[in-house]
Parts: structure tokens; sequence; C-alpha cells
């Protein structure tokens, strides 16, 4: 991640948690983050990882696409490939591109995740959001709750109720998809 995304995403979370009026402590019991790495994250002293930073979008009311996007925040409704934010896990390498333009109402997310690797996420990163799994190329092994699903290219998976998920790569070959996410109405 360049070093001014990770600024953008510092100042980010920190303006996220200030509008919403909670405090380090709030935002820690929210999310499960601990106060110290939210602090870290907020200095710019910590590189998140996806797994973190969901959590802490999730807690905030934001998908992590949202809160990455913001980070990036160029305006317009236009969203050229030069000008998507990507932003790369540092624990597993997986590459994440914000495609849709900034504050759209339907976000496409574009992920990498590299050759026999696995990234998990939280029911509660979930509890808002309508999406589908489009694999681009490669083979995806998605467990969500119990159920396991192996998706090969061109299959689409709608996601069901929120449930702790599981993107593993089975593979010897990056596989890319397109997550394409809406939030729920209430």
């Amino acid at each position: 991640m360049s070093d001014r995304l990770a600024t953008s995403i510092a100042e980010t979370v920190h303006a996220a948690r200030a509008a919403r009026g909670l405090t380090v402590t709030g935002l820690a019991e929210r999310s499960g983050v601990s106060r110290a790495m939210i602090a870290k994250i907020e200095r710019g002293g910590a590189q998140p990882t996806a797994v973190l930073l969901g959590r802490l979008s999730a807690a905030l009311g934001m998908t992590l696409s949202e809160l990455v996007a913001r980070a990036e925040d160029n305006g317009g409704r236009l969203a050229r490939r030069a000008d998507q934010p990507t932003w790369t896990d540092p624990d597993t390498g997986y590459v994440r591109r914000a495609v849709s333009p900034a504050g759209s109402p339907m976000e496409l997310v574009e992920v990498e995740l590299p050759p026999g690797t696995q990234v998990s996420f939280a029911a509660d990163t979930y509890a808002f959001i309508d999406q589908q799994i489009w694999l681009l190329d490669g083979r995806l092994r998605f467990r969500e709750g119990n159920a396991e699903h192996e998706l090969d290219t061109g299959d689409c998976l709608q996601l069901g109720p929120p449930a702790h998920c599981t993107f593993s790569n089975p593979t010897r070959k990056p596989c890319r998809y397109l997550v394409a996410l809406t939030k729920r109405v209430t």
C-alpha cells in the first residue's frame, strides 16, 4: 500500500469514527479491534489487514470497499482504471480494487486471491449488505457459514443471510473474482 493510501485510510477511519460520535473505545467495543490497534491505524502507524479493516468498516456501517473508496475519493461518476484504488492485504497478498466510482449505491470490487491463500470475514461484516460473487478467472472455494461452494470461471453466487465467510484459493494459480454489493434496505 502506498504511503499516501495508508495516510488516507488512517484519516478516513478517524473521520468516519468522529462523524458517528464514537470514541476509540466505542469503536473498539463495536468492532472487536483493540483500542491500541485502532489508535495505531488512525495515526498511520499500522498497516491494517483485510480482516481488521472489514471489522472496522462494518462497525462504522460501511463496506470495506466504501472505506477504501472514500480514502481515495476522486469524485465524479467515472472511475478510470488508473484511478481505481487498490489495496493489498499485508498478511495474504490479496489485492482488492474498488471498481465503482466513490459514493455509488452499488459497489463493484475486483479481488485477486493468490494461490493457496484464504481470507475470512466475520458475519457482522455482511450485516447490512447484499452481495454476489462472480468468478472471473481460476477456482474459488467459498465457505459461507456451514455451506461450502466451489466456483469455477464464470460461476456467480448470491450470498445468503450474513454468516462467517472464508474465501480460499486451493490452486497454484491466482484467482480473480468480482464482488457486486449493495446496502441492504431495512
